[in-house]
């Protein structure tokens, strides 16, 4: 009994008189003492070979040998492409490419020469080679965009040069990142801050959230940034991107039911030290709950093997357990310590009724409460009509369909898959032992799709050396990866060899395949805590199945709903292969957010001895006003992705976002709070609510008791039953 109490005093010691300070000072002084090591995040960020390919995969496996060559440095090329428009190209072209040349000779990598100009068989291109050097003090985008000056200058007129190849590709991507974070806290702040005023209509309040949030955003950064260093947390720059924007959603989310929770309170309370711990009391469970589905959800991406997936998984999980623990302590510290007035004009006064009796979602419920089954009918049948288009995803995306806008790197692939052998740039490498190399040297070549082989005689260390196999297609084509597969049969056969294949179009087919695998082993995992959270949450069975039904039939709803918008309006080719997992993960985890705000309030109305009718639409009208803004703040955050250049990230936050609005205006709305009228008490099997009977709550002040048996509730009871509930609840 005694830990009980002092663990109470603990969790409300944010809305005491004293002890608010002391959590504002402890909180004031961890910013100021972890704001160094929150900027040092991008210090840690993994940026190598094998950060966004699955652990364990083939092509990883060469990268790795590779590394053992070349230490440090590893060569990657940079590729410069010079066309006329289909014409021919003219001897002051070619001119214009030996002088680049000559340029871009002080950029290549010691001991290595730039190749060219090769002018295509059609004669309507030029192409140099320039081998780079990544690692130690190179930074390859600088001297990528270097060359890129060279070529852009005095170029003839009506010559394009494009710089790409693998090295214009990496630099891309990086500068996507590199301007991501800033970006996005940006956009999501401003989107949140907005939100915030709209939903409080107060020029104070939306502060508190905010500066919570911020306070959040350095103890996130700062504990990724020690696990990273220190704990071999994985932490990519996909990863730190998103994290800022889960933290934001996910906080604002909390501070939102807190409020209003505490403004609730506030009506009934004149003390707001005394109305802030109720709060915390009543609303503590549910955001517990709901930061411990969300974190356990994403910390089973752990177990995917696209270290990317991983890398979300565990740093979100980080992010969520952060803004959990801020937004239960200096929120609650700082809304008591500005008092009521932090509200204004529309304070929450002392023995005054809260509105919530005369809101939109009082009508609603007795709509539903009208015709539950219909409704929930009606509701299943239109999510399973978004939900069959998702029968027709084309699940993939090549380099080119990957950016939102074409790179300078994607049009120069485009020009050397036009005029030149497409893998040429790009060839695909096998690690093969020094001895058996003849051997396979004959196998590559043989096979189906493979233009040439040659050794690369940099990795001979008289045990192992590695090959260079240029494969007829583009190298993020079908037919390059199939010819990736028959080739990794073929060196594979060879006895003793120990050969490995790897590079660019490895990868995609390692990917791809680890994709699949990791669809299988995570879902059920999370299905699985997330039940189980539900169960110790509700303590019933029932309930926690009817809740997981919805959230899955919501994120299948959703992802044929956001298929329809990425084919017929924003033009996609396809989904990215990452989006499936990504996507359901999150969805799953958030949506069943909201049910657990709405079914810990509807237990907590009917365990107070409510008929379970009368439980479930007080619980739908008191958390239907919070419940919409935080979805609408969270998808909105979700939805700054789809600015974003990567198809990738826009993909992922159009369904999120358009997941996040069917929980919070279909599922939790309509479809939740229908079944759970409709199953009556069996919906809390097998605990004790079930075995209760329904007795008729008391009237509300001036009116008659509800009509006859089997009438829905009455909702003139919302307002008078809400205040006899608090009464029989303090004494």
């Amino acid at each position: 009994m005694p830990a009980r109490s002092a663990a109470r005093r603990l969790v409300t010691a944010p809305g005491g008189r004293r002890s608010k300070w002391l959590v504002l000072g402890v909180w004031l002084i961890l910013a100021l003492a972890l704001g160094s090591l929150a900027g040092k995040l991008g210090d840690v960020e993994e940026t190598g070979a094998n950060a966004f390919l699955p652990r364990g995969a083939e092509s990883a496996r060469v990268n790795t040998e590779l590394e053992k060559f070349r230490g440090e440095d590893e060569i990657i090329p940079a590729v410069a492409v010079y066309s006329r428009d289909g014409a021919r190209t003219t001897a002051a072209d070619a001119a214009k490419a030996r002088a680049d040349r000559a340029e871009f000779a002080a950029h290549a990598a010691e001991g290595e020469r730039t190749t060219g100009p090769a002018p295509a068989k059609d004669g309507k291109a030029l192409m140099l080679v320039v081998p780079l050097a990544t690692g130690g003090d190179t930074d390859i985008t600088d001297t990528l965009k270097e060359l890129r000056t060279v070529a852009a200058a005095h170029a003839p007129p009506g010559l394009d040069v494009e710089v790409g190849g693998p090295a214009g590709s990496l630099t891309d991507n990086v500068e996507v990142f590199d301007d991501l974070d800033a970006t996005l806290m940006l956009a999501t702040g401003a989107v949140v801050a907005v939100l915030l005023l709209l939903t409080y209509r107060s020029p104070l309040l939306w502060l508190l959230p905010l500066l919570s949030v911020g306070f959040a955003s350095v103890l996130t950064q700062a504990t990724t940034y020690v696990l990273a260093k220190y704990a071999s947390l994985p932490v990519d720059p996909q990863s730190s991107g998103i994290l800022m924007v889960l933290v934001f959603g996910v906080g604002t989310d909390y501070a939102l039911l807190l409020i209003a929770r505490y403004r609730e309170e506030l009506h009934v309370t004149e003390d707001r030290h005394e109305a802030m711990r109720t709060a915390l009391r009543r609303s503590g469970p549910a955001i517990l709950a709901s930061a411990g589905t969300i974190t356990v959800g994403l910390a089973c991406l752990a177990l995917a093997d696209i270290n990317s997936s991983r890398s979300l998984g565990l740093v979100g999980a980080v992010g969520v357990a952060c803004a959990f623990l801020a937004m239960i302590t200096v929120l609650p510290a700082l809304l008591v310590a500005t008092g009521r007035w932090v509200f204004w004009p529309f304070v929450p006064r002392h023995g005054t009724a809260p509105r919530e009796s005369r809101t939109v979602w009082a009508r609603v419920g007795a709509l539903i409460a009208r015709r539950p089954r219909w409704s929930w009918l009606m509701t299943v049948a239109a999510t399973a009509v978004l939900a069959l288009s998702a029968t027709g995803i084309t699940l993939g995306l090549t380099e080119e369909e990957k950016f939102q806008d074409k790179p300078e790197s994607v049009v120069a692939q485009e020009k050397i898959a036009a005029h030149f052998p497409s893998g040429s740039t790009d060839p695909a490498t096998v690690v093969v032992r020094t001895d058996a190399r003849g051997e396979v040297t004959a196998a590559a070549k043989a096979v189906p799709g493979v233009q040439s082989v040659r050794p690369d005689d940099r990795t001979d260390d008289g045990k192992l050396t590695s090959l260079a196999v240029t494969l007829r297609h583009a190298p993020d084509s079908e037919a390059a990866k199939d010819t990736v597969e028959r080739l990794r049969d073929k060196v594979h056969a060879v006895e003793g060899s120990g050969a490995l294949v790897g590079g660019t179009t490895a990868e995609d087919v390692d990917t791809r395949r680890a994709a699949d695998r990791d669809l299988r082993t995570v879902i059920p995992v999370v299905l699985a805590v997330v039940l189980l959270v539900l169960i110790w949450l509700l303590r019933s069975l029932v309930a926690p199945l009817m809740l997981l039904a919805t959230v899955v039939l919501s994120f299948f709803g959703a992802l044929g709903g956001a298929n329809l918008l990425f084919e017929h309006v924003l033009g996609y080719a396809g989904v990215d292969r990452a989006i499936p997992l990504m996507g359901f993960v999150f969805l799953v985890a958030l949506g069943i957010d909201y049910n657990i705000f709405l079914m810990t309030r509807v237990r907590e109305e009917v365990a107070t001895g409510r008929r379970h009718a009368r439980g479930v639409l007080t619980g739908l009208t008191a958390t239907g006003g919070v419940i919409t803004s935080a979805g609408i703040v969270l998808a909105a955050t979700f939805a700054v992705f789809a600015t974003m250049p990567l198809v990738t990230m826009a993909q992922l936050g159009v369904l999120v976002g358009l997941g996040v609005l069917l929980d919070t205006f279909l599922v939790r709305t309509v479809l939740v709070p229908a079944l759970a009228l409709d199953l009556g008490r069996v919906l809390w099997w097998p605990g004790a609510l079930a075995r209760r009977h329904d007795v008729p709550d008391p009237p509300a002040l001036g009116q008659s008791a509800p009509g006859a048996p089997g009438a829905p509730p009455q909702l003139g009871e919302l307002g008078g039953g809400q205040a006899q509930h608090r009464s029989r609840a303090r004494t």
